[in-house]
């Protein structure tokens, strides 16, 4: 059989890749913003649209959620890539084919019987979501779950096509599929808001997660992908089954974190479904730049993680994840910067009510921003290595502590609402310095000097960006006619001093992310424009 090279193909480079994903999510990101507005503003006016509506929007999704990343996240890239990427290494494009049926198979008949019990059980599976809310309010999340209850088959075939598309370096179908979904509950939104209410953006869900897999079944065209109805149990799949459990449930104890504190916030004690509104409006905010920065680079980069592994080079490998670590943390400090001084602006811009709210909840999440953010490589750095157990068991632990300090810090006599933000902070940076002391452990090697020189400049840079961001917001304050294009400015102006700040900071600190950044704009600048006469 003849080799094959990844690095002989025409494959996007990782730079593009990243911009690409970057570029995408923070479209998806602004349609999701504008889509949580339009569901705040158009279910918040008459009786039969009370702002409580806000709280059952987000109970509905959550067990549709938690049953696709307990059974089917951990197959959707980190488990099953590397897989792939080693029979395409060699050069064995049939056994890419047959691994990918045979879990787009196995899967979809597993989550065909999921949907089923959620269908069957909506009502009683609502009732232990969201033990506080009223009888109307149970019953439209019953209806929702039930409309939602194929969303997870849906969503996996989707993942798992796209994983073997980003092994062959193709990006754009898996970037812009999450837009249509968007696009389908804002639709929703217009289309039956005057008739089946809040119970409408369900259809749209439903609508939307069938689109998006049409649009990433697009994607294959010119791959030679070929499905066939059928399971091949080798020994490559029986080993990738064995993977998928620890990584699966490493998703799902995330989801039941998210149905605890639905649960708890649910509570008459703290508000019911107003307060899960609340809470789920910031975490919402949260995940932006979760996504935008530590999702979309190391998605982005695990493929060439996966191939230098494959490629017996652990030296590249280290070499790349730290290089792309500095480059998350970078972009990641000043970020949390503006999202901590900016906080009010950022939920009263998004959320046009209880934004006060939403943002003191925000503002404790800030944290967890930054530690979220690097565990999205941190957690692949394990998964190259085709080991889903560590982080499993690590989670279980920081759950365990989150389930506590939620409980804890949650009581009325405490901080509310916004206790449930704090413990989510804590409980990001206890993860993330339980990893990396791990993976110190295993390669002695991997924190450097130098590495820590650069962490430590950044630091200093942030420093900078932290008396700018309050400079600014002094200069800038949030008063309480600000709306509409005000509020924009403001923002805009508070977030441009903060981020030109860091960079040029970052510039005379001598750091090589912001030289990149220079190099990149003057080549754009200076490059010269061919001329035809």
């Amino acid at each position: 059989m003849q080799k094959f090279t990844l690095r002989g193909r025409k494959r996007i480079s990782f730079g593009n890749a990243a911009l690409l994903l970057v570029g995408t999510a923070m479209v998806a990101q602004l349609l999701g913003f504008f889509r949580t507005k339009l569901v705040n503003a158009n279910f918040g006016g008459a009786p039969q649209h009370s702002p409580e509506n806000f709280g059952v929007y987000f109970a509905a999704f959550a067990l549709p959620d938690f049953f696709f990343f307990t059974i089917a996240a951990g197959a959707l890239g980190v488990a099953f890539m590397p897989y792939l990427t080693d029979r395409l290494t060699k050069g064995d494009r049939k056994g890419v084919w047959e691994l990918s049926s045979s879990l787009i198979n196995f899967l979809s008949i597993f989550l065909f019987a999921v949907g089923i019990f959620m269908f069957v059980f909506a009502d009683v599976l609502a009732r232990k979501i969201a033990h506080g809310f009223t009888p109307e309010q149970l019953h439209n999340v019953a209806a929702m779950i039930r409309i939602l209850s194929l969303n997870p088959m849906l969503f996996t075939i989707s993942g798992i096509i796209a994983a073997v598309q980003q092994v062959f370096g193709r990006f754009f179908f898996y970037a812009i599929a999450p837009l249509f979904y968007n696009l389908s509950i804002i639709a929703s939104i217009y289309i039956f808001k005057h008739n089946l209410g809040i119970v409408g953006l369900a259809y749209g869900a439903a609508f939307g997660a069938l689109l998006q897999l049409v649009v990433i079944a697009v994607g294959s065209y010119g791959l030679g992908f070929h499905w066939r109805p059928k399971i091949h149990f080798t020994n490559d799949f029986r080993t990738m089954l064995r993977q998928l459990p620890p990584r699966s449930l490493d998703q799902g104890l995330d989801q039941v974190q998210n149905i605890v504190e639905t649960n708890l916030a649910s509570s008459a004690r703290l508000g019911g479904a107003a307060a899960v509104g609340n809470y789920n409006s910031a975490y919402v905010l949260h995940m932006a730049p979760i996504l935008l920065i530590g999702t979309a680079i190391s998605t982005a980069v695990f493929p060439r993680l996966n191939a230098r592994l494959s490629q017996g080079r652990p030296d590249l490998f280290r070499q790349d994840f730290l290089r792309t670590l500095r480059l998350i943390i970078w972009i990641t400090m000043p970020v949390v910067v503006v999202s901590f001084f900016a906080r009010g602006y950022l939920a009263r811009l998004i959320f046009s009510r209880n934004s006060q709210e939403i943002g003191i909840i925000f503002g404790a999440l800030c944290v967890a921003i930054l530690f979220r953010t690097i565990f999205a490589l941190v957690s692949r750095w394990f998964y190259a290595q085709k080991d889903t157990r560590t982080p499993l068991f690590v989670s279980i632990f920081v759950i365990a502590l989150n389930v506590f300090l939620a409980y804890s810090l949650s009581r009325p006599d405490s901080y509310g609402v916004a206790g449930l933000a704090i413990a989510q902070s804590v409980v990001a940076t206890v993860e993330v310095l339980m990893l990396g002391s791990i993976m110190l452990m295993r390669d002695h090697k991997l924190f450097d000097g130098e590495f820590w020189g650069g962490i430590m400049r950044i630091v200093s840079v942030t420093g900078f960006s932290l008396v700018a961001g309050f400079i600014a917001v002094q200069f800038w304050p949030l008063m309480t006619a600000d709306m509409g294009t005000t509020l924009v400015l403001k923002l805009s102006a508070i977030a441009g001093v903060t981020i030109v700040t860091h960079v040029v900071v970052s510039g005379l600190f001598g750091l090589s992310e912001a030289q990149q950044l220079f190099g990149w704009i003057k080549r754009i600048i200076l490059k010269p424009v061919k001329i035809e006469y």
